[in-house]
């Protein structure tokens, strides 16, 4: 693990030190899993562009999906 330094505005902090105090952590543990989950979040937006990029040069066709309309099963709605 390593040791970093980091400049934050003073209400950020303020607001953190509530936070964390509420959690019964420290203000190290919060900014990593805050880190953590910001890094899962731009991930997911990363895969979600490439989806969009990957249908955008080749589309669905008409009928691509329409073969497993057979084996769909609803149950009794």
């Amino acid at each position: 693990m390593k040791t970093i330094q980091m400049t934050l505005d003073d209400e950020l902090v303020e607001r953190v030190d509530k936070v964390v105090k509420k959690l019964h952590s420290s203000r190290s543990a919060f900014t990593r899993d805050a880190l953590r989950d910001a890094l899962e979040k731009h991930n997911a937006l990363q895969m979600e562009q490439k989806h969009r990029q990957g249908y955008r040069k080749k589309p669905v066709g008409q009928d691509e999906f329409s073969v497993w309309e057979d084996e769909q099963d609803w149950g009794d709605i």
